[in-house]
């Protein structure tokens, strides 16, 4: 009996526009056992079940369309879309690519059925690809998810191989999507990048949390990954992630059209912050007793 196949290469090519390579594009087939939902962790990361038939399966690894030869990267709505002016560009920076990589990836093949190898990296890459796009895309946006997804799947990879680094590889970028996501409220509110109403958001591929999942993932990443050795900054921050929190769950009936798990997580984080307050408190009024003696 013939085995059953668990992703497929599209018929028609993708043509690269920066340096033409034409290839064909690999997507996971749905239906069949191949996902097995399981819970959804604070950071609205969707975990699956090993199946029977497939193992361990990650949707994650598929979104990005990479070209194999200059790694010029995107989500695939987005891989045709970049300003002509903007391609020579990413031309020029094509070693830039392949060298960062290299340090992460030394063997990569994107012809081939992706790995977790070839998955984590697609996020890298396409992180730095939306510099090449305009505000029409959400770019800073699309950087802060493809940074998260990095973290989530390079956190994997410590998983398989706890003593190749890939832990600190992980941390530097959920860092990185911490600074994107803050700058993304930030543009969005100063209507320099307006998300658009068609817009993606995940963070996961199996649910869209919209606008409010923006927000508790910039309020998350603070808590988890903001200041850590400066008590009074670590309090400053966490002052200002708890309310950003507060306005997804709110009052009355501003919380009905919300997803309940949106809800009940925030509420959740919430408490935990607010715990690690009053535990900073102490050390920070030590600290303004010191500075007036």
């Amino acid at each position: 009996m013939e085995a059953q196949k668990l992703t497929f290469f599209e018929k028609k090519q993708t043509v690269c526009p920066v340096c033409d390579t034409k290839f064909f594009r690999e997507d996971l087939l749905s239906g069949g056992g191949r996902l097995i939902a399981g819970d959804l962790d604070p950071e609205l990361r969707r975990r699956y079940e090993p199946s029977k038939k497939f193992g361990e399966v990650s949707p994650l690894l598929y979104p990005v369309t990479v070209c194999p030869t200059c790694y010029f990267s995107t989500f695939a709505q987005d891989f045709e879309t970049a300003p002509e002016k903007n391609l020579r560009k990413a031309e020029q920076n094509t070693e830039e690519r392949r060298q960062g990589a290299a340090l992460l990836f030394p063997q990569l093949d994107f012809t081939a059925p992706r790995t977790l190898f070839e998955g984590t990296a697609s996020y890298f890459f396409a992180a730095a690809c939306y510099d090449f796009h305009d505000k029409k895309a959400n770019p800073t946006y699309k950087s802060a998810l493809c940074s998260l997804r990095a973290a989530w799947l390079l956190g994997d990879l410590h998983a398989k191989f706890p003593g190749d680094n890939w832990d600190y590889a992980s941390l530097l970028f959920y860092r990185k999507a911490r600074f994107y996501y803050r700058m993304a409220l930030e543009r969005e509110s100063a209507g320099q990048e307006a998300f658009d109403s068609n817009l993606a958001f995940g963070p996961d591929v199996d649910k869209n949390y919209g606008y409010y999942g923006v927000i508790y993932l910039a309020a998350y990443l603070d808590f988890r990954y903001g200041a850590a050795h400066d008590p009074e900054k670590r309090a400053f921050e966490l002052q200002n992630a708890r309310r950003m929190m507060a306005k997804i769950f709110g009052v009355g009936k501003s919380s009905k059209n919300k997803p309940s798990v949106l809800l009940d997580k925030a509420k959740e984080i919430y408490e935990q912050m607010g715990e690690q307050l009053a535990r900073l408190r102490p050390e920070t009024e030590s600290a303004d007793l010191g500075a007036d003696d």
